[in-house]
């Protein structure tokens, strides 16, 4: 109807297309493999590594499998996808993005979905530690909203139980140096498992001296990690074998940033770090 020139009802109510008027339009991508995309129903977020009559297989950081049904109730980047037949050739004109890795070698979420810190966390030693798992892990991280806070020395964890000790929602991960029968660390670790605080927190670790061991020798150009007389201080040791300036702490800090600046991904370090470092990110994520 129009009244002194104003179409009062816009254009014909009956046209094509009028019922999706104002409607958010949701966007159709192909299902290729390495697609990551998450299941809006559950949270579950993952790669695209099949699609089979009808359905598509996930696979998600933990290398865990599982199938749904192309079509809606996905998301990428937290926007609504439908997934559909994946392109001829993947990676082709219109294909999905490619899947993203990390440094730890898992599939990258949709950076959306980081999430609010949880209560359960990481605990490691020192500085060093917790910086070199912030550059490989720091990703799966903050996807899973898990904080790593570095306690000084093992010697302090117990002080740390006690003031904020942990429970069923709240576990406690923890990452020691030199983890060997026999060590200081290891009776000290034997000590807090058995005490009050034990069903809720993981203790783990690697057999080096020091973190800095968990760089493979080959990532910094070197043959081997040198060994260190009793009686002088590890890192500084470690650092006159090899040349570099040991004066004072300042020198320190700059050998530990050319270590951890050779530091790419999960293939610069030993497996002894890789295997501990995904059994607690697995054990305060349950």
């Amino acid at each position: 109807m129009v009244h002194d020139g104003i179409d009062r009802y816009g254009s014909d109510v009956l046209a094509a297309g009028w019922r999706d008027a104002g409607r958010r339009v949701v966007a159709s991508v192909p299902a290729d493999p390495g697609t990551v995309v998450e299941v809006a129903g559950d949270g579950f977020c993952g790669a695209v590594t099949r699609v089979q009559s009808g359905t598509v297989e996930l696979e998600d950081r933990r290398g865990q499998r599982r199938l749904f049904p192309l079509g809606g109730g996905f998301l990428i980047d937290g926007e609504p996808v439908l997934l559909g037949p994946p392109n001829p050739a993947s990676g082709g004109p219109g294909g999905a993005r490619a899947a993203r890795r990390t440094a730890s070698g898992s599939f990258a979420a949709p950076e959306a979905r980081a999430r609010v810190a949880r209560a359960s966390r990481i605990l490691v030693e020192g500085r060093h530690d917790a910086e070199l798992v912030e550059k490989v892990w720091g990703d799966d991280l903050r996807v899973e909203g898990v904080v790593v806070e570095y306690l000084q020395g093992v010697d302090l964890l117990d002080d740390l139980l006690r003031a904020e000790p942990p429970g069923p929602g709240r576990r406690y991960g923890v990452l020691v140096d030199h983890l060997v029968p026999g060590s200081k660390e290891s009776r000290i670790a034997q000590a807090v498992e058995r005490g009050p605080h034990g069903a809720h927190l993981r203790i783990v670790g690697h057999p080096h001296i020091d973190v800095w061991q968990c760089v493979r020798p080959s990532s910094l150009g070197i043959a081997a990690w040198p060994d260190v007389p009793r009686g002088i201080e590890w890192k500084v040791g470690v650092s006159r074998a090899l040349g570099w300036p040991a004066r004072d702490q300042a020198d320190i800090a700059r050998t530990w940033q050319r270590i951890l600046g050779s530091v790419r991904s999960y293939r610069d370090l030993d497996p002894a770090l890789l295997g501990r470092v995904e059994e607690l990110i697995d054990f305060v994520t349950e």
